[in-house]
């Protein structure tokens, strides 16, 4: 094929051509999509209008919750669009903003896992100092330097992977991957390759391994809990987010940590509809609704929007 250096549109081939089957898809894409932004907003809403959950573990579930909103918005409703007018095309200039966009409120997703890794150990091993250690300006610095850190990174990626030229514009997932990408480029891009493999490690991995430490410290602390409610109480706020970050790790390692040149599978697309669909869908149930100040917050949000609505038709 002849070389795009400025590729007008890309050609999406990561599901079936089977009408019936994208009908398919697109219902549940949507259910998905419909679970994940109504049950993030409802934490955003529950805790910004209940002032007792004005603490910094509840301000790291909004900003989670904002994060987990951006990263599912940024792929399905395009994916959806693509199932429902049985197209398949992107624009050169989408998909630059998916890549772009996906990486920011991904790293930044990331980034918050790990914050709130230390937010739990600073709460379960040093509880008499957590309101100094964790107060309200160390929070805010925290999140913005994830932001500022994730936009640097976003925008040094995405020039990175559309520097290059293109030899085909066919690429074989359900959004604008970057490893599906590098495929398509028919310069060398190795050095391309080896700098991604470089910053995402050093991320990444610098993340994983501070949130590894982080909790073998945290389950020495509370073995020593001589009462086993107290234990059980700390590991029920520490294990679904050991168990979320563990998924997210995986699924991504598969997908980024090996060689553009490995040839493309359907476990590629299947790996990619779990960590960038399962993890904002769950976040909401898995960190916050088996919280019980949550749920009590839930509840007076949604009695409150039921007695204003009966207000309104009476």
């Amino acid at each position: 094929m002849q070389n795009q250096t400025s590729t007008p549109t890309f050609l999406l081939m990561g599901f079936s051509e089977i009408r019936k089957l994208q009908i398919l898809y697109f219902f549940v894409f949507l259910a998905s999509y419909l679970a994940a932004i109504t049950g993030n907003l409802l934490i955003i809403l529950a805790i910004a209008l209940d002032h007792h959950l004005h603490t910094p573990m509840y301000f790291f579930l909004i900003n989670l919750a904002m994060m987990d909103i951006g990263i599912i918005s940024v792929i399905v409703p395009k994916s959806m669009a693509m199932f429902l007018l049985n197209s398949r095309w992107i624009s050169y200039f989408g998909c630059v903003a998916q890549v772009f966009l996906y990486f920011l409120f991904g790293i930044s997703d990331f980034i918050l896992l790990t914050i709130m890794a230390r937010d739990r150990y600073v709460a379960i091993c040093n509880p008499l100092q957590y309101e100094s250690v964790m107060n309200k300006g160390a929070c805010i610095q925290m999140v913005v330097t994830g932001w500022v850190t994730s936009l640097i990174y976003a925008t040094l990626h995405t020039c990175g992977t559309f520097a290059n030229t293109f030899c085909s514009i066919a690429v074989k997932q359900f959004f604008c991957e970057v490893p599906a990408l590098l495929k398509l480029t028919c310069s060398d891009f190795y050095l391309v390759e080896v700098w991604f493999l470089v910053i995402s490690s050093s991320i990444g991995l610098g993340c994983f391994i501070f949130i590894i430490i982080t909790y073998m410290q945290i389950f020495s602390t509370v073995l020593r809990i001589p009462s086993i409610h107290g234990q059980k109480k700390a590991l029920s706020t520490c294990l679904p987010h050991l168990t979320v970050v563990s998924v997210l790790m995986s699924t991504i390692l598969f997908a980024y940590a090996r060689s553009p040149t490995y040839a493309s599978s359907d476990l590629d697309v299947a790996f990619a509809v779990i960590y960038t669909i399962i993890p904002p869908t769950l976040n909401p149930f898995i960190y916050s609704m088996r919280n019980k100040e949550i749920k009590t917050a839930l509840w007076k949000l949604l009695d409150h929007s039921s007695n204003s609505f009966s207000r309104v038709v009476l």
